[in-house]
């Protein structure tokens, strides 16, 4: 459509340059003859002037028969002479250019014919020309078009192919964003929806693992409770037979809390092995540590006096606000607790201490046990020498990293091991993170409060 649009008016405008170019030419020859005629030369004169426009002009005197050789008839050549300016009629052939001189009240008029091949000399060449150009513009176009429509529909046809890909199952398809701006932007948009798609289909498992784990603190408390019971050996002969009876239960309880922590175990391990990254943080929130540890050493106390443990509770009579949900930093603190009544032996003490300074919260748990041979090892996550799921301190680690603190291991002064959740004070704004004297092992940590209860030893609740 472009290329009709102007090279049909292009071409129209050749012809007529043609055209005028050969009527200038006629125009010219009627000149030469007039100025003949109005110089006032004779008939060798005007003779000599028609010879010298090239033999075609002729002079017609209006009234009488047309001069041979003319073109035009009598009616023309009458309605020309009353014309002060020179005419063009078209006659059989062509055209005819008519120019009236008048001398000593005699008018004449002078014919020049211009026949049509004259008329549309190089018309056709033209013609040509421009039909070839406009095929070679609409066949460039074509391929342009083709080749910018291909680049667009291959982006579109591997935009398509990764959707399916994604909706198959495939998460790790990815694109490389090509062709117009809008299927580029589409193609980051689809980078971006598929790493969310992993990000949260990572944490969804890791949330599995996690609440999974947390089912390991009444386990623990389960499986404690029935060691102390009695033993479940049958095979005494002198036993009565409800003896026995009561012996057969308590076997069944032993087998039942044993085949519960494999199937947990089973869980956690088959849904950490599926993950490719850490989980997001912990969900927003707010809570009073001191609460959450004043609570959870309830449960943990009625543990530690049927184990014999002697513990205290450090700093926790004073509210302590963090940024972190109840359920996780209570989920946190028993995954720690659990791991002292998990890997320590019975009757090891331990101690639970909260401080704050300089915007951050400490909350440290020390036992005098045995200790952590590898605290490096301890931090990553699913890595233990015990034997676990390896996620105890990892979950204690991300619910620090989410308040912009940090984990560490070190020894207790107690001679164990001593865990330090460094947490962000909800109060005050926080500072950078110190390893040193904030985490534990300073003044922090280990300064007195008057508030701080002593020694004590639980008995049974």
């Amino acid at each position: 459509m472009a290329a009709l649009v102007f090279l049909i008016p292009l071409g129209w405008g050749l012809r007529n340059d043609h055209r005028e170019a050969a009527l200038e030419e006629a125009a010219r020859r009627t000149a030469t003859v007039a100025g003949a005629i109005s110089a006032g030369a004779g008939d060798r004169g005007v003779a000599a002037a028609v010879q010298a426009a090239g033999g075609n002009p002729v002079v017609h005197t209006p009234g009488i028969a047309p001069t041979a050789g003319g073109r035009a008839d009598a009616a023309l050549i009458d309605r020309a002479a009353t014309h002060p300016e020179p005419t063009v009629e078209e006659v059989a052939g062509g055209v005819v250019r008519l120019q009236p001189v008048t001398v000593n009240d005699k008018t004449l008029v002078i014919e020049a014919f211009v026949p049509d091949p004259v008329l549309n000399e190089n018309t056709a060449r033209d013609w040509w020309l421009l039909l070839g150009l406009a095929v070679v513009l609409v066949g460039g176009a074509v391929f342009v078009v083709d080749r910018l429509a291909r680049g667009a529909v291959s982006s579109a046809r591997n935009l398509v192919d990764a959707a399916l890909a994604v909706g198959d199952g495939d998460l790790g398809v990815r694109i490389q964003p090509s062709g117009p701006r809008e299927l580029a932007e589409a193609g980051y948009a689809f980078n971006r929806m598929a790493d969310r798609l992993v990000t949260s289909r990572t944490d969804e498992r890791e949330l599995v693992a996690d609440l999974s784990h947390r089912l390991r603190t009444p386990l623990t408390a389960l499986r404690l409770d029935a060691e102390a019971l009695d033993p479940d050996d049958t095979q005494i002969i002198d036993l009565t037979a409800d003896e026995v009876d009561r012996r057969r239960g308590i076997r069944r309880i032993r087998q039942a809390i044993g085949t519960l922590e494999d199937e947990v175990n089973a869980l956690i391990n088959t849904t950490r092995q599926a993950v490719a990254a850490q989980v997001a943080a912990p969900e927003d929130g707010l809570c009073d540590a001191s609460e959450v540890v004043r609570e959870r050493m309830m449960f943990w106390s009625a543990l530690a006096g049927d184990q014999d443990r002697q513990y205290r509770v450090v700093g926790a009579h004073l509210r302590v606000p963090v940024p972190v949900a109840r359920a996780e930093l209570a989920a946190a603190l028993d995954a720690v607790l659990g791991n002292v009544f998990r890997y320590t032996p019975q009757g090891t003490a331990f101690e639970v201490g909260l401080s704050r300074r300089d915007g951050w919260v400490a909350l440290r748990v020390d036992d005098a046990g045995p200790g952590i041979p590898d605290p490096e090892r301890a931090l990553r996550r699913g890595q233990s020498n015990q034997g676990s799921t390896g996620l105890g301190l990892d979950i204690a680690r991300r619910v620090a990293q989410a308040t912009g603190g940090s984990v560490s291991l070190d020894r207790a002064a107690m001679g164990g091991a001593s865990v330090v959740m460094l947490l962000a004070d909800a109060d005050a704004t926080p500072k950078v993170p110190s390893r040193f004297g904030l985490v534990g092992r300073g003044r922090l940590t280990r300064e007195r409060d008057p508030g701080r209860r002593r020694w004590q030893r639980p008995g049974r609740e």
